[in-house]
């Protein structure tokens, strides 16, 4: 039987037949690499959807509502551009959802933020 290899390192690998890498370093070092890149762009997103929700969360809602101002949001961070999805209503409103948390546009440069049940 022919000596495995780690993925990392090329070193020796002993123990487990099913075991790729030599240590705990060599793994965590070598998924880095295969995720830094290529994820970069899902990495963005995600850190700006997590931070957009952290925004809505911050809200105390008083029956799953509030009320605030655009000005306020965007002082806290808030991008507009970054919503996990829409909810119409039969009425046609558009409601804007960062997971289960969302925003409804109202007059005035005023928002409503709801949380979805």
């Amino acid at each position: 039987m022919a000596a495995r290899q780690c993925l990392e390192c090329e070193a020796e690998v002993r123990g487990r037949i099913d075991k790729k890498f030599c240590s705990d370093h060599c793994r965590n070092a070598y998924n880095n690499n295969l995720n830094k890149d290529s994820k970069n762009l899902v990495r963005n997103i995600n850190n700006r959807l997590r931070k957009n929700y952290r925004i809505l969360d911050s809200f105390k809602l008083k029956e799953g509502k509030a009320r605030t101002t655009k000005t306020r949001l965007l002082d806290k961070g808030f991008d507009f551009e970054f919503i996990t999805n829409l909810y119409t209503t039969k009425k046609g409103t558009v409601y804007y959802f960062v997971y289960d948390l969302g925003y409804l546009p109202l007059d005035n440069d005023y928002y409503m933020i709801v949380k979805r049940e």
